[in-house]
C-alpha cells in the first residue's frame, strides 16, 4: 500500500494551485461550457469536502501534492460515513476536476489515475401501486391553493415522468394544455417537449384557474408553480409530496418514485424502449432498464400471459 504523505504542519499557505484557489477557476470552466447550476454546485461540493478531509488530516491540499492515496483515503472516508451512491458521485466530480487540471497544465498526470469509482449496489425504486395513486390523489383533494397545486403537481409527475428540477423549471408559456404537452429543459440544456394526459392538463387547468391567478404574486413570476413567497423552489416541491404522502398514510415516498412509475406503466403496455428514451431525455438504453427495474418480473410475467406458448399449441 502507498505511503502517505503528510504534512509537517496542518496549517498550509494558500497558492494558485490549492484546491479552493483551483475550484474557482474550475466553476468558471463548468459554467462556459454551460453546465446547470446544480451540476457546477454538485462539482464544488465535491472539492470542498476534499480539501476539508485533507486539512483535517493534515495531508496537502495543492493539487501539485496530492497522490494516490490521498484520493483513496478520502474515498474510504465518504464510503464509512456517506452511501455508495453518494462517494460513487464525489468520485466521478473529482475524477471531472482532475482532468480539468491536467487540461490545464496545472499538474502532468491526474492522482486518480487507474483508480477505479466505488461499487454502487443496484437497489431498484419501488414503483407507486394502483391503491398508492389513488391515496394520494384523495389527499390532494380540497379547494385550497395548495390542494389544487398539488394535485396538479402529482398528476403531472406522473404522467409526463419528468425530474424535479424540470417540473420546477416549468414557466407558463411552457406549457400547452390545448396539445397536453409542456417545454421543459433537461440535463446538459437540453430542451424536449412531454406529453400529458388529460387528467393532468385538467388538474393544471384548475390550478391556474382557481389558485395561481388569485395569488398575489401570479404577476410577479413567469413560474408554474407559486408557495407562500413566489416561485417555489426544488425543496419546496419534494416537501409537498411529503405532506400528501404522509396524509395518504404512505411512507417513503418522494418526487422521482414517479418517473420510475411512469417509466413502469409506459413498458407494460408496450412502449419501445427508443420512445421511453426520447420522452424521458434519456441519452443511452442503460438509464431506459433501470427505470422500473423494480417491476421488471410483473412485466415479464403480464407478458407472458398474453404470450404463453404452451396455451398455443
Amino acid at each position: 500500500m502507498a505511503t502517505i504523505t503528510r504534512l509537517k504542519s496542518p496549517a498550509s499557505q494558500p497558492s494558485f494551485t490549492s484546491l479552493p484557489v483551483l475550484a474557482e477557476s474550475f466553476r468558471l470552466s463548468l459554467e462556459a461550457q454551460n453546465k446547470s447550476a446544480r451540476t457546477v454546485q454538485t462539482y464544488l461540493e465535491a472539492i470542498a469536502r476534499l480539501d476539508s478531509f485533507l486539512v483535517r488530516s493534515g495531508l496537502p491540499h495543492d493539487v501539485t501534492a496530492l497522490q494516490r492515496a490521498h484520493l483513496e483515503a478520502f474515498v474510504k472516508d465518504l464510503l464509512d460515513t456517506q452511501s455508495p451512491a453518494t462517494a460513487s458521485n464525489r468520485y466521478r466530480a473529482l475524477q471531472s476536476f482532475f482532468r480539468w487540471a491536467v487540461e490545464e497544465e496545472e499538474i502532468e498526470r491526474s492522482p486518480m489515475e487507474h483508480m477505479k469509482p466505488p461499487r454502487v449496489p443496484v437497489t431498484p425504486v419501488p414503483v407507486l401501486r394502483e391503491d398508492e395513486l389513488a391515496a394520494l390523489f384523495k389527499a390532494c383533494e380540497g379547494t385550497a391553493f395548495a390542494d389544487y397545486r398539488d394535485m396538479a403537481i402529482v398528476r403531472l409527475l406522473l404522467a409526463a415522468g419528468l425530474r424535479r428540477a424540470e417540473l420546477g423549471g416549468i414557466a407558463l408559456d411552457d406549457l400547452d394544455l390545448k396539445r397536453g404537452s409542456v417545454r421543459v429543459t433537461g440535463k446538459g440544456g437540453r430542451v424536449r417537449e412531454v406529453p400529458f394526459g388529460v387528467k393532468a392538463a385538467q388538474a393544471l387547468d384548475r390550478y391556474l384557474r382557481k389558485a395561481r391567478s388569485r395569488h398575489p404574486l401570479a404577476r410577479d413570476t413567469d413560474a408554474l408553480w407559486l408557495g407562500h413567497a413566489g416561485r417555489m423552489t426544488d425543496n419546496g416541491i419534494y416537501e409537498a409530496i411529503e405532506r400528501r404522502a404522509k396524509k395518504a398514510g404512505l411512507e417513503g415516498v418522494h418526487p422521482h418514485q414517479f418517473r420510475h412509475t411512469w417509466a413502469h406503466l409506459l413498458s407494460a403496455d408496450g412502449m419501445q424502449e427508443t420512445q421511453l428514451m426520447h420522452l424521458a431525455g434519456w441519452s443511452s438504453t442503460q438509464m431506459a432498464q433501470r427505470y422500473g427495474a423494480s417491476a421488471l418480473g410483473e412485466r415479464a410475467r403480464a407478458t407472458y400471459r398474453r404470450m404463453s406458448p404452451g396455451d398455443k399449441l
